[in-house]
């Protein structure tokens, strides 16, 4: 009896330029990276080296990750139309990018129509939608963390900051795109911040978390998580202020590095022991178990690593300095948690990253956008360059959002990393933009 291939419902990618069917394309994977930021411009990067990876679609994806992915025109909290545009292309595996996705359901609805998806549910991605949550789990456990209060009203609130010490932080429970955190170093500061929070309800309405001002260096030690299992990525740091000197106000990271030579092996090993795994084990307890990436946003205080915040996904900027450095295939690694199987070696390359963010200036404040960008096809092919909020139009790139461009530089140390990544930077041309030099400051 004849075998007839059926070709019924094969994709466009698929084909050559010619029309025909590509066989050797019906077996490599597509994947559904969710999100439209550096982050997932980092992930389509790491995915598109993996030679299991046939075709990357990115939604709603931008104008940089065009270049390696198909961009589709569907918002990341646009759950319904994600799952029916995974459905219908036959998706192999989705990857989650931003937290507002999580939280909207995205990774409960994939698996309830029976798609794949790397990412924590609804539920387990709690531990970054509420402060108080993650703040709760780790008093529970003993996971080591600053002393906190939490409160619904300004009142109360603002007594209770009265009657503690200057700087003291301030949390707004909810998601705020890395911008609810406040350090107050006065109470006047603190009673504009809490009516900023809980009166004027800048973030919606929500809870506050007023926690105790810790001191010491901070870093990102993401893991990938499988319920129990817990595999530790390389270290970064970030800098959160938006001015040289770690000065002005809290943003969604204007820089980052990788590894961190300020953290020791045992600082690393306790916070292992001590705050990822017991975090893991207490979410299995709560009924939520993790699978995806655990961020621990760590402080090396005087009295031991404590945390500062856990997210529930890839960190951004650290991962367009850490996942460069990944030197095993993404696919293997997303795949052992999606589908809950042994996870491979996960090995990671001696070269060290550094990437700086140009954003729009009065980023992050109002800014304003349609800057045409530059000198980018002029850099070094060593250059990475990550795109955060660009559009593309007559072949030419502009300005679109608050963090514009991230620019990574490798080498066999940090200061050379440095050096390649400022000296791009320095080459680029926009009237609109802005950036620290100081990145890396700590070790250099």
């Amino acid at each position: 009896m004849e075998t007839v291939l059926s070709l019924h419902g094969v994709n466009q990618s698929e084909k050559d330029e010619a029309g025909t069917v590509n066989i050797t394309n019906l077996y490599m994977k597509k994947v559904l990276v969710i999100g439209g930021g550096g982050r997932e411009h980092a992930i389509v990067d790491a995915l598109s080296r993996s030679p299991q990876v046939g075709k990357i679609y990115c939604a709603p994806g931008n104008a940089g990750i065009s270049a390696q992915a198909e961009c589709v025109a569907i918002k990341d909290t646009d759950v319904e139309g994600l799952k029916a545009f995974a459905l219908e292309n036959s998706i192999d595996l989705a990857v989650v990018g931003p937290e507002v996705a999580l939280a909207a359901g995205v990774v409960d609805a994939f698996k309830e129509a029976g798609l794949r998806i790397f990412g924590p549910s609804k539920a387990a991605a709690t531990i970054e939608a509420s402060k108080d949550f993650a703040k709760q789990l780790m008093a529970k456990y003993d996971i080591p963390t600053a002393a906190f209060e939490t409160f619904e009203d300004y009142e109360p609130a603002l007594e209770y900051v009265k009657k503690g010490s200057f700087p003291v932080v301030l949390k707004y429970d909810g998601l705020a795109a890395g911008k609810g955190v406040v350090i107050p170093e006065t109470l006047e500061e603190a009673d504009e911040a809490l009516k900023d929070m809980l009166l004027d309800a800048r973030f919606g309405k929500g809870k506050v978390v007023v926690e105790e001002f810790l001191t010491g260096p901070e870093f990102s030690f993401m893991c990938f998580v499988d319920g129990l299992d817990v595999y530790p990525m390389t270290l970064s740091q970030d800098h959160k202020r938006a001015y040289e000197g770690d000065k002005g106000p809290n943003t969604g990271g204007m820089g980052a590095y990788s590894p961190v030579p300020i953290i020791s092996d045992e600082d690393v090993e306790y916070a292992m022991e001590k705050i990822m795994k017991p975090t893991a084990a207490g979410m299995v307890a709560e009924g939520c178990p993790f699978t995806g990436v655990l961020y621990g946003g760590l402080m090396k205080t005087p009295n031991g690593v404590k945390v500062i915040e856990f997210n529930c996904r890839f960190g951004d900027p650290e991962t367009e300095v850490v996942l460069p450095r990944l030197a095993s295939d993404i696919y293997d690694i997303f795949s052992a948690v999606a589908d809950h199987t042994p996870m491979p070696q996960i090995e990671w390359r001696k070269e060290v990253t550094m990437g700086f963010v140009m954003a729009s200036k009065g980023y992050p404040g109002s800014y304003d956008k349609g800057y045409e960008i530059l000198g980018l096809d002029k850099l070094p092919e060593d250059i990475r360059v990550f795109h955060m909020g660009t559009s593309l139009k007559d072949g030419k790139f502009y300005t679109a959002g608050g963090r514009v461009l991230m620019v990574v530089g490798s080498g066999a140390d940090l200061q050379e990393a440095h050096d390649k990544a400022l000296a791009a930077v320095e080459s680029i041309g926009c009237d609109n933009l802005f950036y620290r030099r100081d990145i890396g400051w700590r070790v250099l």
